[in-house]
Protein backbone atom coordinates (compact mmCIF):
# COMPACT_ATOMS: atom_id res chain seq x y z
CA UNK A 1 0.00 0.00 0.00
CA UNK A 2 1.38 3.18 -1.16
CA UNK A 3 0.87 6.58 1.33
CA UNK A 4 -1.68 8.49 -0.02
CA UNK A 5 -4.17 11.22 2.16
CA UNK A 6 -6.14 14.15 1.16
CA UNK A 7 -3.91 17.27 -0.52
CA UNK A 8 -6.80 19.65 -1.34
CA UNK A 9 -9.87 20.42 -2.50
CA UNK A 10 -10.27 22.32 -5.50
CA UNK A 11 -13.47 24.82 -6.21
CA UNK A 12 -13.99 26.54 -9.67
CA UNK A 13 -14.70 30.22 -9.84
CA UNK A 14 -17.95 31.88 -10.92
CA UNK A 15 -18.37 33.78 -13.71
CA UNK A 16 -17.94 36.51 -11.98
CA UNK A 17 -14.10 35.61 -11.99
CA UNK A 18 -11.47 34.62 -9.26
CA UNK A 19 -11.34 38.00 -6.97
CA UNK A 20 -15.51 37.68 -6.47
CA UNK A 21 -15.38 34.25 -6.01
CA UNK A 22 -12.75 34.61 -3.36
CA UNK A 23 -13.86 37.05 -1.54
CA UNK A 24 -17.26 35.43 -0.78
CA UNK A 25 -16.35 32.06 0.07
CA UNK A 26 -13.50 34.04 2.63
CA UNK A 27 -16.25 36.10 3.69
CA UNK A 28 -18.50 33.08 4.55
CA UNK A 29 -15.49 31.40 6.18
CA UNK A 30 -14.38 34.52 7.79
CA UNK A 31 -10.40 33.91 6.93
CA UNK A 32 -8.88 35.58 3.78
CA UNK A 33 -7.27 33.60 0.77
CA UNK A 34 -4.06 34.36 -0.79
CA UNK A 35 -2.77 34.24 -3.84
CA UNK A 36 -1.25 31.13 -5.56
CA UNK A 37 -0.18 32.40 -8.45
CA UNK A 38 -0.46 31.37 -12.18
CA UNK A 39 0.09 27.43 -13.79
CA UNK A 40 1.40 28.21 -16.81
CA UNK A 41 1.26 24.53 -18.44
CA UNK A 42 -2.42 24.63 -17.06
CA UNK A 43 -3.58 27.99 -17.90
CA UNK A 44 -5.13 28.59 -14.86
CA UNK A 45 -4.06 30.20 -11.39
CA UNK A 46 -5.18 30.07 -8.30
CA UNK A 47 -6.22 31.52 -4.72
CA UNK A 48 -5.04 29.19 -1.64
CA UNK A 49 -6.39 28.82 2.23
CA UNK A 50 -4.14 26.79 4.56
CA UNK A 51 -6.02 24.22 6.07
CA UNK A 52 -5.48 22.01 9.03
CA UNK A 53 -4.15 18.01 8.69
CA UNK A 54 -1.50 19.39 5.61
CA UNK A 55 -4.66 20.31 3.69
CA UNK A 56 -5.63 23.36 1.83
CA UNK A 57 -8.47 24.70 -0.23
CA UNK A 58 -7.55 26.33 -3.38
CA UNK A 59 -9.79 28.39 -5.63
CA UNK A 60 -9.51 28.36 -9.49
CA UNK A 61 -9.75 30.52 -12.41
CA UNK A 62 -8.95 29.63 -15.96
CA UNK A 63 -6.80 31.97 -17.93
CA UNK A 64 -7.33 33.35 -21.73
CA UNK A 65 -4.20 31.66 -22.88
CA UNK A 66 -3.73 28.67 -25.41
CA UNK A 67 -2.51 25.81 -22.21
CA UNK A 68 -5.99 26.35 -20.72
CA UNK A 69 -7.40 24.58 -24.13
CA UNK A 70 -4.91 21.78 -24.39
CA UNK A 71 -4.05 20.74 -21.26
CA UNK A 72 -6.97 18.19 -18.95
CA UNK A 73 -6.71 20.79 -16.11
CA UNK A 74 -7.35 24.20 -17.99
CA UNK A 75 -10.31 22.02 -19.63
CA UNK A 76 -11.88 21.05 -16.39
CA UNK A 77 -11.55 24.02 -14.75
CA UNK A 78 -13.16 26.19 -17.86
CA UNK A 79 -16.00 23.80 -17.84
CA UNK A 80 -17.32 24.15 -14.05
CA UNK A 81 -16.61 27.62 -14.78
CA UNK A 82 -19.35 27.51 -17.36
CA UNK A 83 -21.80 25.74 -15.58
CA UNK A 84 -21.47 28.83 -12.98
CA UNK A 85 -18.33 27.69 -10.86
CA UNK A 86 -18.35 25.49 -7.75
CA UNK A 87 -16.79 22.38 -6.79
CA UNK A 88 -14.15 21.29 -8.91
CA UNK A 89 -13.35 18.37 -7.16
CA UNK A 90 -10.71 16.61 -4.35
CA UNK A 91 -7.28 15.76 -4.65
CA UNK A 92 -5.39 12.81 -3.25
CA UNK A 93 -1.19 12.98 -2.82
CA UNK A 94 0.73 9.96 -3.17
CA UNK A 95 4.52 9.39 -2.10
CA UNK A 96 5.16 7.77 -5.99
CA UNK A 97 2.80 9.00 -8.53
CA UNK A 98 4.87 5.81 -10.80
CA UNK A 99 2.07 3.46 -8.88
CA UNK A 100 -0.84 5.19 -10.26
CA UNK A 101 0.73 5.50 -13.86
CA UNK A 102 1.28 2.03 -14.01
CA UNK A 103 -2.56 1.67 -12.86
CA UNK A 104 -3.88 3.72 -15.28
CA UNK A 105 -1.54 3.04 -18.02
CA UNK A 106 0.04 6.83 -18.92
CA UNK A 107 2.42 9.36 -17.34
CA UNK A 108 1.50 11.99 -15.44
CA UNK A 109 1.76 15.83 -16.36
CA UNK A 110 4.41 18.06 -14.77
CA UNK A 111 2.67 20.70 -13.45
CA UNK A 112 4.41 23.79 -11.53
CA UNK A 113 3.15 27.35 -10.02
CA UNK A 114 5.33 31.05 -9.28
CA UNK A 115 4.20 32.49 -6.26
CA UNK A 116 3.62 35.98 -5.88
CA UNK A 117 7.34 35.98 -3.82
CA UNK A 118 9.12 34.18 -6.75
CA UNK A 119 8.86 30.93 -4.89
CA UNK A 120 8.60 28.09 -7.64
CA UNK A 121 6.57 24.78 -6.67
CA UNK A 122 6.77 21.97 -8.69
CA UNK A 123 4.22 18.43 -8.56
CA UNK A 124 3.06 15.66 -10.94
CA UNK A 125 -0.81 15.42 -11.60
CA UNK A 126 -2.68 12.37 -13.17
CA UNK A 127 -6.13 11.47 -13.16
CA UNK A 128 -7.66 14.49 -14.11
CA UNK A 129 -9.25 13.17 -17.02
CA UNK A 130 -11.03 10.40 -14.85
CA UNK A 131 -12.54 13.46 -12.78
CA UNK A 132 -14.21 14.80 -16.56
CA UNK A 133 -15.54 11.98 -17.08
CA UNK A 134 -16.70 11.48 -13.62
CA UNK A 135 -16.53 14.12 -11.16
CA UNK A 136 -16.35 11.73 -7.76
CA UNK A 137 -13.22 10.75 -8.80
CA UNK A 138 -10.13 12.19 -7.77
CA UNK A 139 -6.82 13.13 -9.10
CA UNK A 140 -3.67 12.36 -7.79
CA UNK A 141 -0.63 14.63 -6.92
CA UNK A 142 3.03 13.95 -5.73
CA UNK A 143 4.81 17.20 -4.82
CA UNK A 144 8.38 17.87 -5.83
CA UNK A 145 9.27 20.42 -2.78
CA UNK A 146 9.81 20.61 0.55
CA UNK A 147 7.05 20.28 3.27
CA UNK A 148 7.55 24.03 4.55
CA UNK A 149 6.58 25.24 0.84
CA UNK A 150 3.51 23.27 0.51
CA UNK A 151 0.38 25.41 0.49
CA UNK A 152 -0.93 23.64 3.97
CA UNK A 153 1.88 25.34 5.26
CA UNK A 154 1.31 28.51 8.00
CA UNK A 155 -2.33 27.20 8.39
CA UNK A 156 -4.13 28.70 11.55
CA UNK A 157 -5.15 25.20 13.72
CA UNK A 158 -8.82 26.74 14.14
CA UNK A 159 -9.53 25.51 10.38
CA UNK A 160 -9.91 22.24 9.35
CA UNK A 161 -12.34 20.63 6.96
CA UNK A 162 -14.94 18.67 8.93
CA UNK A 163 -16.83 16.91 6.14
CA UNK A 164 -16.99 16.18 2.73
CA UNK A 165 -20.82 15.33 0.99
CA UNK A 166 -19.88 13.45 -2.20
CA UNK A 167 -22.45 12.17 -4.94
CA UNK A 168 -21.09 8.78 -5.58
CA UNK A 169 -20.35 5.03 -4.93
CA UNK A 170 -17.36 4.65 -2.67
CA UNK A 171 -16.99 1.18 -4.18
CA UNK A 172 -15.81 2.95 -7.38
CA UNK A 173 -13.49 5.31 -5.84
CA UNK A 174 -11.98 3.02 -4.24
CA UNK A 175 -11.36 0.71 -7.33
CA UNK A 176 -10.01 4.41 -8.72
CA UNK A 177 -7.30 4.76 -5.72
CA UNK A 178 -6.50 1.27 -5.95
CA UNK A 179 -6.93 0.95 -2.16
CA UNK A 180 -10.12 1.21 -0.15
CA UNK A 181 -11.69 5.28 0.08
CA UNK A 182 -11.12 5.16 3.58
CA UNK A 183 -7.23 5.60 3.47
CA UNK A 184 -6.63 9.16 2.14
CA UNK A 185 -9.71 10.39 3.87
CA UNK A 186 -9.10 9.06 7.64
CA UNK A 187 -9.49 12.35 8.87
CA UNK A 188 -12.39 13.73 6.92
CA UNK A 189 -15.93 12.71 7.78
CA UNK A 190 -17.66 11.59 4.32
CA UNK A 191 -21.03 11.72 3.54
CA UNK A 192 -21.28 9.39 0.45
CA UNK A 193 -25.11 10.36 -1.36
CA UNK A 194 -26.77 8.27 -4.20
CA UNK A 195 -25.74 10.57 -7.09
CA UNK A 196 -29.40 12.07 -8.48
CA UNK A 197 -27.97 13.56 -11.84
CA UNK A 198 -24.11 14.75 -11.62
CA UNK A 199 -21.39 12.79 -9.22
CA UNK A 200 -18.68 14.61 -7.62
CA UNK A 201 -18.67 16.83 -4.27
CA UNK A 202 -22.16 18.25 -3.32
CA UNK A 203 -20.65 20.54 -0.21
CA UNK A 204 -17.93 20.40 1.85
CA UNK A 205 -18.06 21.29 5.90
CA UNK A 206 -15.81 23.78 7.47
CA UNK A 207 -14.86 23.71 11.37
CA UNK A 208 -14.10 27.32 11.83
CA UNK A 209 -13.93 29.67 14.57
CA UNK A 210 -17.56 31.06 14.07
CA UNK A 211 -18.62 27.20 14.00
CA UNK A 212 -19.13 24.98 11.06
CA UNK A 213 -20.05 26.73 7.23
CA UNK A 214 -21.06 24.57 4.94
CA UNK A 215 -20.53 25.37 0.84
Amino acid sequence: MMGMRLDHLSYAAGPDGLASTTQRIGGLLGRDFTDGGVHPRFGTRNMIMPLADGTYLEIVEVLDHPASDKAPFGQAVRARSALGGGWLGWVVAVDDITTVEKRLGREAATGNRYRPDGTELRWKQIGVNGLIADPQLPFFIEWDIPAELHPSAGADGRFSLACLEIAGDPQRVSEWLGETVEAPLEDVKVEWVAPHGTPGIIAAQFQTPNGLVRI
